[in-house]
């Protein structure tokens, strides 16, 4: 199975993006989506498991639970913004969701791929307009038969 896992599209998702989902079976949003158009162009792609984040309106809030629980391929899957936690980290995300495989979260905009004790914690950065100096990025992970996770960073702006 791939997952394409995104945040923070703010309504622009950058133009590489559909080009980088392509072939992913699911796509975990964590947020910050902007108007449910976006959505619509997702779900041309693939199923989509989607949560609100901090600056979306209520048109995506009244949709959609801030945390989303799914089973993808033998793994349990929790996808929240974060901006619950103020910043949000490994340590209190493992704390809020104790005992899942995966754990995307977005609101920083700064990409993530950490493993600890059997859990990924995974936040893509954007893949919405840049903002400041960080990049614009993507995960596109792949789970074996066997339920392993092998996650891989994207940048969609040409690495800067």
């Amino acid at each position: 199975m791939e997952l394409g896992i995104i945040s923070d599209t703010h309504g622009r998702p950058h133009p590489r993006l559909f080009q980088e989902l392509d072939g992913v079976d699911h796509i975990l949003h964590a947020g910050d989506l902007g108007p449910l158009d976006v959505l619509t162009e997702l779900e041309a792609v693939a199923p989509v498991t989607v949560v609100p984040g901090n600056t979306d309106g209520f048109d995506v809030r009244d949709r959609f639970e801030p945390v989303a629980r799914v089973r993808l391929a033998d793994l349990e899957v929790v996808v929240t913004h974060g901006h619950q936690f103020g910043t949000p980290t490994p340590p209190a995300l493992a704390e809020a969701f104790p005992q899942v495989d995966l754990v995307v979260f977005g609101h920083t905009h700064r990409p993530l791929l950490e493993e600890r004790d059997g859990c990924w914690f995974i936040n893509p950065g954007s893949c919405g307009p840049r903002r400041f100096d960080l990049p614009v990025s993507m995960v596109r992970a792949e789970v074996s038969d066997d339920g392993t996770l092998t996650p891989r960073l994207i940048h969609l702006d040409g690495g800067r």
